[in-house]
C-alpha cells in the first residue's frame, strides 16, 4: 500500500512539474516522443551562449552560457515550443587572446547552426528561433539563415546590437562598449548575482579602431591597429552596473524574445529552391 501511494505521489508530482511548463525540452524525450512533437507547425528554439569565453575580471567564462540557459528557462515556462539543447561553442574570435576563451572558425559556426536545424527539420519543423547572446555570432548566423532559407527552413535570431535598444539606451551611462560592460554586468546582477564580483569590476574602454574588432592585452598590437587595447578583457564600464538596470534589460529582452517567437510562428517558411 505504501509503495502504491509513493508511486501515485511521484506521478502526480511529475505531472505538476510538466504542467508548469508550456514548452518541451527535446533532450528529455525519447525518440518516439520526439516524433510526436516535431511537426511542421512546431517552432524549435535553440539557445546560444559561450561556456568558455572571457568576460573581464568580474564575470565567469561561462557568462553567456548562464545567460542563454536563463532565457531558455523563461521560454520553456511560457511558450509552446520545442527547445533543443543549448549551443555552447560558436564564433568568438575577439577574445581568443585571453586564457580559457574558445572560438570556432566562422564557417564551422555557420555550418554547426545549419546542420542542427537541417537535422531537426528532417522530422517536420520549418521554423527555428535562436536565443543569441553574442555579437560576433551574428556574422555566422546571417549566412546560416540564408543557407537554410534555400532549403525552405526559416531561421530567426535575437540581435542584441539592435533588438533591445529601446530598453538599453534610456538607462546606459557608459561612453561605449559591448562586452562585460555596464549592460551585460547589469543583466548578470539580475540573472545570476552570485556569479558577479563587483569588487573586481572595472572601467576599461578605448574606442575601437576600424581595422580590427578583437580585444588585445598587447599595447603594441593595439598601437599597430591590430586590436582594441583591454588589459582587463572588459570593453565598457562595468562599475556602472546595477541590478535594477539588469531587471529592465532582462525583462525587456524576455518580452522581445516572446514577441519574435510569436512573429516567427505566424510567418510562412520560404519555398525551397529547386535543385
Amino acid at each position: 500500500m505504501k509503495k502504491l501511494l509513493f508511486l501515485f505521489l511521484l506521478v502526480t508530482l511529475t505531472a505538476n512539474v510538466f504542467a508548469q511548463n508550456k514548452g518541451i525540452l527535446l533532450e528529455d524525450l525519447t525518440w518516439q516522443e520526439a516524433e510526436k512533437v516535431l511537426q511542421p507547425d512546431t517552432v524549435v528554439v535553440l539557445a546560444l551562449g559561450a561556456a568558455a569565453k572571457e568576460h573581464g575580471p568580474h564575470l565567469k567564462l561561462k557568462n553567456d552560457w548562464t545567460m542563454a540557459e536563463y532565457y531558455k528557462q523563461r521560454v520553456l515556462k511560457s511558450a509552446q515550443v520545442v527547445i533543443a539543447p543549448t549551443i555552447n561553442y560558436h564564433f568568438y574570435p575577439a577574445f581568443v587572446e585571453y586564457p580559457g576563451s574558445t572560438s570556432l572558425r566562422l564557417e564551422t559556426a555557420r555550418d554547426l547552426t545549419v546542420d542542427i536545424c537541417r537535422s531537426l527539420a528532417r522530422f517536420g519543423p520549418r521554423r527555428f528561433y535562436l536565443i543569441n547572446t553574442g555579437v560576433s555570432t551574428l556574422r555566422a548566423l546571417k549566412p546560416a539563415a540564408e543557407m537554410l532559407a534555400k532549403d525552405g527552413i526559416l531561421l530567426r535570431y535575437l540581435d542584441i546590437t539592435k533588438d533591445i535598444d529601446e530598453f538599453v539606451k534610456p538607462i546606459e551611462k557608459q561612453p561605449g562598449g559591448t562586452h562585460a560592460d555596464e549592460i551585460e554586468t547589469s543583466e548578470m546582477l539580475y540573472i545570476a548575482p552570485a556569479s558577479v564580483n563587483m569588487k573586481k569590476a572595472v572601467k576599461d574602454y578605448t574606442p575601437r579602431p576600424s581595422t580590427s574588432t578583437r580585444l588585445t592585452r598587447d599595447p603594441q598590437a593595439a598601437a599597430r591597429g591590430e586590436g582594441t587595447y583591454s588589459p582587463s578583457g572588459t570593453w565598457g564600464d562595468a562599475t556602472l552596473a546595477t541590478r535594477e538596470k539588469g531587471r529592465i534589460i532582462t525583462e525587456g529582452t524576455v518580452a522581445t524574445i516572446f514577441r519574435q517567437i510569436e512573429s516567427l510562428r505566424q510567418t510562412p517558411p520560404p519555398s525551397p529552391e529547386k535543385k
